[in-house]
């Protein structure tokens, strides 16, 4: 059974350069930071989840809804080859039920807060809005991209960044949960212009404060598509097996 199956649509994509150090306290075991060329990244991603099923069912109020996560890259080495997934900071959703499932069945992050969306179709533009409401204050983050969709390319920055179908979450230092999640090859709008007006500490705490005064090193818009969500397998520390430490 699929714990999971949804559409995630119009993915906002906003990637930093970091210094790997700060990721360190995170990394689930038996994984290690996954670099694209030399560099460690962490992205802030806003979408729409849509026509969403948990184990099967629709459940009301609960199948279309916002979500904005900021997360990291990993891998690990298993079978002769590398797993390449995610591990996400923090999830915002606005639906309590979802992050109740989530952070008790996955042990994930997941925080409810007020939120919102927008799309704006102009003639030659499409405009993407997500936001999201702490301490009264609104988070937004905002898109403008080119009409038709275009390749991701291979081996650039942006398969890099959207082709992870794995994710990682730590729940000790020797247990890590791993669960797949399937979809096509995503296709991307061109960018032209963005706006990130968002409080990091408040959101994200000190850790990733710097990122308030800090420019992304790249801003993506993916189309999006169905995706499955399998359910979670258990690592135990000694099932993780040796780590591949210099074969980058």
């Amino acid at each position: 059974m699929n714990f999971l199956k949804a559409e995630w649509k119009n993915l906002a994509l906003f990637n930093y350069e970091v210094d790997a150090k700060i990721l360190e306290k995170y990394l689930p075991a038996g994984t290690e930071i996954d670099l694209w060329n030399d560099k460690c990244y962490v992205s802030l991603v806003g979408f729409m989840f849509e026509n969403t099923k948990v184990l099967g069912f629709k459940i009301p109020f609960h199948i279309d809804f916002e979500e904005v996560n900021l997360r990291f890259y990993v891998k690990r080495f298993e079978n002769g080859e590398w797993k390449r997934g995610v591990v996400f900071i923090k999830e915002i959703v606005p639906k309590s039920a979802i992050t109740f499932v989530a952070n008790t069945l996955y042990q994930e992050h997941y925080e409810t807060q007020k939120m919102g969306h927008e799309v704006i179709e102009k003639k030659d533009t499409s405009t993407f809005i997500y936001q999201w409401k702490n301490d009264q204050k609104w988070n937004t983050i905002q898109i403008e991209t080119k009409k038709n969709p275009v390749a991701i390319e291979i081996d650039s920055e942006g398969e890099f960044i959207t082709e992870h179908y794995f994710g990682y979450t730590k729940i000790d230092k020797e247990t890590t949960f791993e669960y797949e999640v399937q979809h096509p090859r995503w296709e991307q709008l061109e960018v032209l212009n963005y706006n990130i007006d968002i409080d990091f500490n408040k959101t994200y705490g000190t850790d990733f404060e710097f990122l308030q005064t800090t420019k992304p090193t790249s801003v993506f818009l993916a189309k999006g598509s169905e995706i499955v969500v399998k359910n979670k397998k258990k690592l135990k520390s000694a099932t993780l097996g040796v780590m591949h430490k210099n074969n980058h």
